[in-house]
């Protein structure tokens, strides 16, 4: 799990292009980014001081000509321990502190860092080895304008009109009207003042054009908010995607929401820009300047604003002081209220937060569920409940969703999931998610698995014993009549137990809840879980292999009349087959063969039908019926012998006329070659399936007996138990074992809900929420899963 912090996130900056000026480097936080390699606190390993030494390599192509001189070396010195300050050098060139960032001059950095129109609303990535920049860029739309101008009812209706006149023609007039021009004495006519009054509202109109070209040519064309990172290499790409989807993107959006609708953007970037010019010719510090700007401009007050509350993971909500009125979005990296294993010992940050895999087990399936999170999940509060109501009813006036929230607060408990709470009659369950979202994105609360006092809670193996002096006084004040927070801590630190046991008696419960929910909240405790997994018995594994093994042995039942009508449809294709081979080899050799048809296999091998005939699914009856054809066709075959002529060239010029397609007739040697190795073939697989038969019939009849996990008869010797890891996605055997299974349950009760309770058993969900997914009595549920309990192998953990 990768935090981000002042370690990681270098700074923030705003650059932006102007079609006339180029790239510029708006502003950046914090105001002193010194380069990487001067960074006393990051030793790093060996790799880091590797790609350090490249970095430094690298730099002078980044410097200015004055920098690479020797005689430059002192300011440079003094620029990196005293980067407020500016410095002259011997030749007499000004260094301004704000014109380097990281090492880099920002010119350098604005051009590298104004990535083409394809990065349109993409994400932009460059590194700096090892600095990574990532970016979401915003160009301005194809039109060249940020905003489409503002129509009256009649300019649209004419632009309607006008729509297929040149451009000339729908340029506006200006009609000067000449009763409202004043006289004159000078003996002008009327016609001759309305020419000069023509001439100076031209001069006019001329002038504001080109002021207006004179604006569009220098003014912003795309900005870029960059942040510039250092991360880890094996954290690189889980922090890119948490600022990128969850910061870059977000602020930029907003950013060009303010200048579509007021231009904000260039007119707070030309305002930073004109007062860092004058800060540069008045060379005041950069300590003062950054002060000055942050005071003076709304998007160098954000900027600072997102730095530093994304590196202190917090939420940054910027205040945008727009044309159109002030906008207050928010941003933030979603913070981890959990972990599911134990962080190695270098994760400071994760220690002390709450220890689950209720959320990580969490599949696409049972997201898209309905209901699921609504019956599994419910809100626990991170403060005390009678401050966020008072915070909310000194909003109910400006605010109309704040007395809704209020009834929220007060009906939420961390006893009572989602889908509780919105069976009253106050709030609806859309509702109900709805302000459980907004507490959890403001880190006011967090969506826990309902606390019960009959399940299991144990001291967190990640609770932060550092904290115990502190959260003891707090306990001790929260519930005064209670045991010390570390008498308690050790009680549940023995063998664990159903939380319900510690308390009193059962009027204490609701206090002993309060308790634990308190617990929860700073992470001193966890849930206990149970997870299951299906366990097949070998006595199940060998009924099922017995029962599979007899079925192969029967086969598929013959047909009673092959010859009849349907018969193709009742014979197997391998008898069919058969009988279609044996007929070609009993065809007298003197009848014309049929010329097969297109839809015909006719470019199988002959050899692949027979292998197919007697392949090791053939039946015994097709074994037969190959044996009956062959068996014919000698007969025939000797008939034809005895009936034909003697004299070989007689023999040999009785043929067929040759015919495009026509099939070979096989001799007479040929055919009794072929049946005779069909006879030897089918001999070999009668004996085979006489020993499986043989062997099949030496077997042990399968007995269910009442305990099947405690069955060691001998014929069970050999066979190890098998696990379904997912009893919900099973096929083939698998299948079967839960069905046999489902079988050998005695109750009817338990047999029906064998089939809806197997998606549970997949070990990542945990038996303590059947009750609360299937809608039924906590009693109910356990009864039902101890009925099935031997056919269930079960692990415990958080």
């Amino acid at each position: 799990m990768s935090f981000v912090n002042p370690d990681n996130l270098i700074a923030v900056a705003l650059v932006i292009n102007r079609s006339r000026d180029g790239p510029t480097f708006v502003f950046h936080y914090p105001a002193a980014v010194l380069p990487v390699g001067d960074d006393a606190d990051h030793p790093g390993d060996a790799a880091d001081c590797e790609d350090m030494l490249l970095e430094k390599l690298s730099r002078p192509l980044f410097r200015d000509a004055v920098d690479r001189s020797p005689s430059n070396s002192k300011h440079s010195h003094a620029r990196r321990h005293n980067h407020d300050e500016h410095t002259m050098s011997e030749s007499g060139t000004q260094t301004v502190p704000w014109e380097s960032v990281a090492g880099f001059p920002t010119r350098d950095l604005a051009g590298i860092l104004t990535p083409a129109r394809p990065y349109h609303k993409k994400l932009f990535q460059l590194s700096l080895d090892p600095l990574l920049c990532v970016s979401y860029p915003i160009h301005v739309p194809e039109s060249g304008k940020w905003k489409k101008a503002k129509k009256s009812k009649a300019g649209r209706a004419l632009s309607a009109m006008d729509d297929d006149a040149p451009a000339t023609s729908r340029a506006p007039s200006i009609a000067i009207s000449a009763a409202s021009a004043p006289t004159d004495s000078d003996g002008l006519t009327e016609k001759d003042k309305d020419k000069a009054n023509d001439k100076e509202k031209d001069k006019d109109k001329d002038k504001d054009k080109k002021d207006e070209d004179e604006e569009k040519r220098s003014s912003m064309t795309m900005f870029n908010l960059v942040f510039i990172l250092r991360p880890k290499k094996d954290q690189t790409r889980e922090l890119v995607d948490a600022l990128y989807s969850n910061i870059a993107k977000k602020v930029n959006k907003a950013f060009k929401y303010s200048q579509q609708h007021s231009d904000f953007v260039w007119k707070e970037s030309k305002k930073i820009l004109a007062t860092k010019d004058r800060a540069r010719e008045d060379k005041k510090r950069m300590s003062d300047l950054w002060k000055e700007l942050r005071e003076q401009s709304s998007l160098a007050a954000s900027v600072q604003d997102i730095y530093e509350a994304i590196s202190q993971n917090r939420i940054a909500t910027l205040h945008l002081d727009t044309a159109a009125g002030v906008l207050s979005p928010s941003v933030q990296i979603p913070a981890p209220f959990y972990v599911a294993d134990l962080p190695p010992d270098e994760a400071k940050r994760a220690r002390g937060l709450w220890l689950t895999t209720a959320n990580a087990f969490l599949t696409q399936d049972a997201l898209e569920e309905p209901g699921f999170l609504d019956r599994n999940f419910g809100l626990l509060l991170m403060e005390d409940e009678k401050k966020i109501v008072t915070e909310l009813q000194l909003q109910a006036d400006g605010d109309p969703s704040a007395l809704p929230m209020v009834e929220f607060v007060r009906l939420s408990k961390p006893t009572m999931s989602f889908y509780q709470v919105g069976q009253s009659n106050i709030l609806s369950l859309s509702q109900v998610r709805k302000f459980a979202q907004h507490f959890i994105f403001w880190r006011r609360a967090i969506a826990i698995p309902p606390l019960h006092a009959r399940d299991t809670y144990i001291v967190s193996p990640n609770c932060d014993l550092t904290r115990l002096p502190e959260a003891s006084a707090e306990w001790q004040n929260a519930f005064p009549l209670a045991p010390p927070l570390p008498n308690f801590l050790s009680d549940m630190s023995v063998c664990p137990r159903p939380y319900k046991t510690f308390c009193p008696s059962k009027v204490h419960r609701p206090l002993y809840l309060r308790m634990l929910a308190w617990l929860m909240r700073g992470g001193w405790v966890t849930q206990l879980c149970t997870f299951a997994y299906v366990v097949v018995w070998p006595e199940i594994i060998y009924q099922v292999d017995y029962e599979m093994e007899a079925e192969e042995l029967e086969g598929p039942t013959p047909s009673t009349s092959p010859r009849s009508a349907g018969a193709e449809s009742s014979v197997s294709p391998m008898t069919s087959s058969a009988a279609a081979t044996a007929a070609a080899l009993a065809r007298p050799h003197n009848e014309h063969p049929r010329i097969p048809d297109d839809e015909d296999e006719d470019d199988v091998d002959d050899e692949d039908k027979i292998g197919a005939v007697l392949s090791p699914t053939s039946t015994s009856s097709a074994l037969s019926a190959s044996l009956a054809h062959a068996a014919e066709s000698k007969a025939r075959q000797a008939s034809i012998t005895s009936t034909a002529p003697s004299d070989s060239t007689t023999a040999a010029s009785i043929s067929l006329p040759s015919t495009s397609g026509a099939v070979p007739i096989p001799s007479t040697t040929e055919r009794a070659a072929e049946a005779a190795r069909l006879e030897r073939i089918a001999q070999r697989v009668s004996r085979e399936a006489a020993d499986k038969a043989a062997a099949h019939a030496r077997k042990a009849v399968p007995e269910a007996t009442a305990h099947p996990s405690t069955n060691c008869s001998p014929h069970l010797a050999g066979i190890a138990p098998h696990i379904i890891l997912d009893a919900k996605k099973t096929t083939g055997q698998e299948s079967r074992y839960l069905a046999a299974i489902a079988l050998r349950l005695r109750d009817d009760r338990v047999r029906q809900a064998w089939g809806s309770m197997c998606r549970y058993f997949d070990g990542h969900c945990a038996l303590e929420r059947v009750a609360l997914q299937e809608e039924m009595k906590r009693k109910e549920a356990w009864m039902l899963l101890t009925a099935m309990s031997e056919y269930l192998i079960c692990t415990r953990h958080w």
